[in-house]
């Protein structure tokens, strides 16, 4: 299986109206990216692969994984203020690239475009696990809550007949075998050696790459996350649903797999460094966002939230018609599970801001 764009449109299951928790991180990480723009982003002229890369009369910026909006142009116009602040007008015009997969909802992303933004927009619809760009063509890279998703569910895990890491009765790895881990870690590591490839090539030396995504804050990412507990509270309303016939077959939940993978920082650190083209110039680990709201009223927003970005995947796997049945359980099932009520009881970090330079090293 392979992931599947979040919600469309504006209506009440939409990712547009139920993303408020990626819009809290993407608030959060505004000042990290405009401070790392005011100190390490350099634009004079590099010679790359014989290719003279400079900022003449544009400056281009590309927000992977952008999804239908609001949160993609929170990002954009955070990094333009920064880069006119700090270049002024010897950068006149700014030409910005939405990314996302060739489902997603392009056309709602455009509607809600801010008439004034200041600058030219594009649709590039693609997998970010490859080449998108011309190289040494963006000088900003933005990413936010999109990398953990992997390209594809790993082989391993939906082979029932041949693999040790079958994964029956779960959807994500968590509380699995570790042979369940090791299929998704490999996998996670050849997307992440795909993507760091892909964007050393059309980053432009002294350029800069934001990213902000959920992280395994225990060092194991076979371990449990606060994200990869509400995973595996879905699966098991999936299970529920089966063993009491609910219009869900238990093998249907066997062969269900999600494909999303909560990586340690030693682990995405450890990709950076072999990849060798980028340095890390800043990290932050972020508690996700306190929630005051009645238990209620916080399951529901957990519940829309999750089917805004799941839905697609489990419509093509269970049918339509399972969906709304599912997440009522499943929202009942968060207000039940007191442990799982503030997702990080703790306060543990859950979430990583990283910012990532583009080195002086040409490719060969």
């Amino acid at each position: 299986m392979e992931p599947q764009p979040m919600n469309g449109g504006d209506g009440p299951t939409s990712y547009s109206r139920n993303s408020s928790h990626q819009r809290a991180g993407v608030s959060a990480a505004t000042a990290f990216i405009q401070d790392g723009i005011a100190e390490e982003l350099e634009l004079g002229v590099a010679l790359h692969n014989n290719v003279y890369s400079t900022v003449r009369n544009s400056f281009a910026i590309a927000d992977l994984g952008c999804s239908v909006g609001p949160n993609t142009f929170l990002a954009v116009e955070a990094i333009l203020e920064a880069v006119r602040l700090k270049y002024g007008p010897a950068l006149p015009q700014f030409h910005v690239f939405f990314n996302d997969q060739v489902g997603n909802d392009f056309n709602t992303l455009f509607r809600s475009l801010p008439p004034d933004a200041g600058y030219f927009a594009a649709g590039v619809a693609g997998s970010f696990h490859r080449r998108l760009f011309p190289k040494s063509s963006i000088h900003f890279v933005h990413s936010s809550y999109s990398i953990q998703w992997l390209s594809r569910v790993p082989k391993e895990v939906r082979d029932r007949e041949n693999s040790a890491s079958w994964n029956k009765g779960r959807i994500i790895y968590t509380g699995a075998p570790r042979e369940v881990w090791t299929a998704y870690a490999a996998q996670y590591a050849e997307d992440l050696r795909s993507f760091l490839q892909a964007r050393a090539e059309e980053v432009v030396f002294g350029g800069l790459m934001a990213l902000l995504f959920p992280f395994s804050q225990s060092g194991n990412s076979s371990k449990d996350s606060p994200l990869s507990r509400l995973f595996t509270l879905l699966g098991s309303t999936l299970m529920d649903m089966a063993k009491k016939g609910h219009e869900v077959e238990e093998e249907k939940v066997d062969s269900f797999n999600l494909p999303i993978y909560i990586p340690s920082m030693t682990e995405f650190k450890g990709l950076v460094e072999e990849n060798g083209y980028f340095s890390v110039v800043r990290t932050e680990a972020l508690p996700p966002p306190v929630s005051s709201a009645a238990k209620e009223v916080f399951a529901r927003a957990v519940s829309m939230s999750m089917r805004a970005g799941t839905e697609g995947m489990l419509s093509d796997h269970f049918g339509s018609q399972v969906v709304d049945d599912l997440f009522e359980k499943y929202e009942k099932k968060i207000v039940d599970s007191s442990g799982l009520l503030e997702i990080n009881p703790t306060g543990e970090a859950a979430e990583l801001f990283v910012l990532l330079k583009r080195k002086t090293l040409a490719i060969n």
